[in-house]
């Protein structure tokens, strides 16, 4: 089998794609690698509280690895910390890592660009399947997952902190991906056929943040000469870890 090390966001694409991996016989997933907001600990994009991706790591029964940024890390910081974490997965003779994405080509080139730098192949159990498919084969496998995140430019306050089921889905907009992979809305997966036990939480308080772009135009990721929307509000709804004695 060869050796592979999972890139975990700790949402239901992550989940789904862990668990096709798992199940067949080509790769040895050895750990899962997570980026986390040092300034808050907390998992980046999604707002998880750190010690709630432990507990999933934990129940899921596979190590957990991360690689900490500033919250307001630049494009250039961003690729200068990946780099330097990547060095130790290459001293361990890793050339393949996988990833939850279903469609965004974008993203996808830019992870291909970076890992061949650095001699890693990426795989991606879920490309280019329909979302529609994917998201009922989840739910249908037993997976739960909540909102944790949800993007204020297509979803309102009541969509965060909802688990994901059919009522969830019938209520979604018709411009919003089912599986939210435009980043419309991030999930935690707290149980599931990967999971050994369920991850116990309660549900806290939701809140609204905005962001703003650098200033910098080497770190924006739009140029102004082209029409293209900054999505400065999301939804968050923070989940508190409950310890189980």
């Amino acid at each position: 089998m060869k050796k592979a090390y999972f890139n975990w966001s700790s949402g239901k694409d992550s989940s789904l794609a862990l668990y096709k991996t798992l199940n067949q016989s080509d790769y040895q997933v050895d750990f899962l690698l997570t980026n986390i907001n040092k300034d808050v600990n907390r998992v980046s994009m999604h707002g998880l509280r750190e010690e709630l991706l432990e507990a999933q790591a934990a129940a899921i029964g596979i190590p957990l690895r991360k690689i900490e940024f500033s919250g307001n890390v630049t494009m250039k910081e961003y690729d200068e910390t990946m780099r330097n974490a990547m060095e130790s997965i290459i001293k361990d003779n890793y050339k393949h890592c996988f990833f939850g994405d279903i469609f965004l080509e974008d993203l996808k080139a830019y992870r291909d660009t970076k890992l061949s730098e650095v001699g890693i192949t990426g795989v991606y159990p879920l490309w280019k399947q329909d979302t529609k498919a994917l998201l009922t084969e989840f739910l249908s496998l037993g997976f739960k997952a909540i909102t944790v995140c949800v993007n204020a430019q297509y979803l309102d306050k009541s969509f965060v902190g909802r688990v994901i089921d059919e009522q969830f889905i019938n209520d979604l907009p018709e411009n919003v991906d089912i599986c939210g992979e435009n980043g419309e809305f991030h999930t935690f997966v707290f149980d599931g056929p990967i999971f050994k036990t369920p991850v116990q939480f309660s549900v806290g308080e939701k809140v609204h943040r905005t962001y703003q772009p650098s200033d910098s135009d080497d770190d924006n990721c739009y140029q102004k000469d082209k029409e293209v929307s900054w999505d400065t509000g999301f939804w968050y709804c923070d989940l508190l870890p409950i310890k189980v004695e």
